[in-house]
């Protein structure tokens, strides 16, 4: 990850195709190491591509993916969701503890 994050603040800079020394020159500008082996990865991986329209294809991809929340019950039950958390049981509430059962206050 901090590979791509050093490779998008020099897109982000102006250099639309940074290189390998760019990314580690940003690296070692906050005293990181470049992992060689990656760095080369995420330089051929993104070489000769639009950064925004990767993103743009990633965000379309993330979309199909459940993430749970209100989303998730609608996947799996659509209306019968909110039918199975009316017949949940009711949550009991639970009972304050005062600071006089410890024998002690909090400003005493």
């Amino acid at each position: 990850m901090k590979h791509i994050a050093a490779y998008l603040l020099a897109v982000l800079g102006g250099n639309a195709s940074p290189s390998a020394a760019d990314v580690s020159k940003i690296l070692a500008a906050v005293g990181v190491d470049a992992d060689s082996a990656q760095l080369n990865k995420v330089i051929a991986e993104l070489d000769g591509k639009n950064v925004e329209e990767v993103i743009a294809e990633g965000m379309t991809k993330l979309a199909s993916v459940p993430s749970g929340g209100a989303a998730a019950g609608a996947a799996a039950g659509g209306a019968a969701a909110p039918a199975a958390a009316a017949e949940a049981a009711p949550v009991e509430e639970e009972k304050e503890e005062s600071d006089d059962d410890m024998g002690f206050g909090l400003f005493d």
